[in-house]
């Protein structure tokens, strides 16, 4: 695979994989929950790891490549959907106890 391409397909990973914890509850503070808890803590740990690094290749990338208005774009939006998926974790973890 092409890892200029990374960023790109983390960011339709982490759009899906927000979806889904959307219509699970997860989004929610207060929301009944569809799925398992630990299912759902997996998806987010998962979302965040991969949406992370995509935000890290792509910013590595802008750094060598110079400044493009495209992959600045995806790099940003995966630097957003990374730090959605840390505060839905942190969410979900308060709900153990």
């Amino acid at each position: 695979m092409n890892p200029s391409r990374f960023p790109a397909l983390a960011a339709l990973l982490g759009f899906l994989l927000h979806l889904l914890l959307a219509r699970t509850g997860a989004a929610d503070a207060e929301g009944v929950l569809s799925l398992p808890l630990l299912t759902l803590l997996f998806v987010a740990e998962f979302g965040f790891v991969v949406t992370a690094i995509g935000a890290l290749l792509g910013g590595s990338a802008l750094l060598q490549q110079g400044f493009r208005p495209l992959p600045a774009l995806v790099t940003a939006i995966c630097a957003l959907f990374a730090a959605g998926f840390a505060f839905t974790g942190i969410g979900l973890w308060s709900r153990t106890g």
